[in-house]
């Protein structure tokens, strides 16, 4: 099967002080999503993303104040970033798993927006009748698609873990029309073994594989509690579009 290279090389995320993001008009009947993270540019980016595909989505560091910030009831997909402590979290599924029983809760794989992003999709859109796997060894994305289908392949890995604002970048490794039948794209070298995503979309269905584990040396920044302070300040983000 042929294999189109690169297509593209993204860039990494950006600074960010205080952050104002203007919003969107949403449609009403738009998955709302709330993203508890940490990163002031990893939240800037994923909310202009999921925006951007048409949720009603919201973003915020104030642990704190979620429960009195946003209505419970209001939220569809509730995302946790990777640096929110494990306290912080249960506290947050539980208090807002008991106002609303239907709420999905995803935990991020890394601060990268591109794959929260697709997460959120691949939570929200269902997996479709296409059959996705990653073979770990071989470094290849094996697809049995059941009718022609429109997909790509797009990898994404970290480049710097400095906190507060970590860096990344991407790569389209596929991007095309593909008959029905068992296919097989392979990851390029330029792809690292290491802290690297994967994100395949099969027309508007996406799943998102890890390539490499993170860096124990990065999970030893994960604070242990609410009270643990290893990390340093970050800016306030909080934005609105429901509550």
């Amino acid at each position: 099967m042929g294999v189109v290279c690169v297509s593209y090389v993204g860039g990494a995320n950006v600074g960010a002080t205080n952050i104002m993001i203007s919003g969107v008009q949403m449609n009403d009947e738009a998955a709302r999503v709330l993203v508890v993270g940490r990163s002031p540019s990893v939240l800037e980016e994923v909310v202009g993303r999921l925006r951007g595909a048409g949720y009603r989505a919201d973003v915020t560091n104030q642990f704190g104040e979620v429960l009195e910030d946003y209505d419970a009831d209001g939220i569809d997909v509730l995302v946790f970033g990777g640096m929110v402590p494990p306290d912080t979290k249960e506290f947050l599924r539980e208090e807002i798993g008991k106002r609303n029983t239907s709420v999905t809760v995803v935990q991020g794989m890394v601060g990268i927006p591109g794959v929260l992003a697709a997460q959120v999709d691949a939570a929200t859109r269902g997996s479709g009748a296409a059959v996705v796997e990653y073979d770990e060894e071989e470094r290849t994305i094996r697809l049995e698609l059941p009718e022609d289908a429109w997909v790509t392949v797009e990898a994404f890995w970290m480049t710097s873990w400095t906190p507060p604002e970590p860096g990344s970048t991407s790569s389209m490794v596929f991007e095309g029309e593909l008959a029905a039948g068992t296919r097989e794209v392979a990851l390029p070298d330029r792809v690292p073994g290491e802290a690297a995503f994967v994100v395949v979309r099969v027309g508007g269905d996406a799943r998102v594989f890890a390539v490499g584990s993170i860096p124990q040396a990065v999970t030893r920044m994960v604070p242990k509690s609410a009270a643990d302070q290893r990390l340093p300040e970050v800016a306030k983000v909080s934005t609105r579009t429901f509550s």
